[in-house]
């Protein structure tokens, strides 16, 4: 990673509410959805989503920019409302858990853009789902 890329991953984080880092080769924002009291089998769960973008053209300034969301099952019609007509595709829409309280819904979803045109993509369309 070179430092305009550290740069730009702290920034990509910031808008989203979460904190940096890098895994294989690629920017990671990690977001806690503290206020959601999760539970799995009755035992404390902590609700996070990711965002990342990797493959990053220097010449264009796009890199493919990936997400998953935790949702409450509310907030998914919002969300998928508003991501899909900022341009972003749903690549899939899913529960991972059996036995979890409430009911949390994963919304995944991708594009080739510019990460922080992303980022900000991102933050309003989770914003109106709330």
């Amino acid at each position: 990673m070179v430092q305009n890329e550290k740069s730009l991953c702290r920034q990509f984080a910031k808008i989203l509410g979460g904190q940096h880092g890098f895994a294989g080769g690629k920017c990671v924002a990690t977001i806690s959805r503290n206020l959601i009291r999760a539970t799995i089998l009755s035992k404390r769960f902590m609700v996070t989503s990711s965002f990342s973008f990797e493959s990053l053209n220097i010449k264009n300034g796009k890199a493919l920019c990936l997400g998953r969301i935790a949702l409450l099952q509310k907030e998914v019609e919002p969300f998928i409302s508003s991501i899909r007509e900022q341009g972003i595709k749903v690549s899939s829409i899913h529960n991972e858990w059996l036995f979890e309280i409430p009911r949390l819904i994963y919304v995944n979803i991708e594009s080739v853009e510019r990460p922080l045109a992303f980022a900000r993509k991102v933050k309003k369309a989770s914003d109106s789902s709330k």
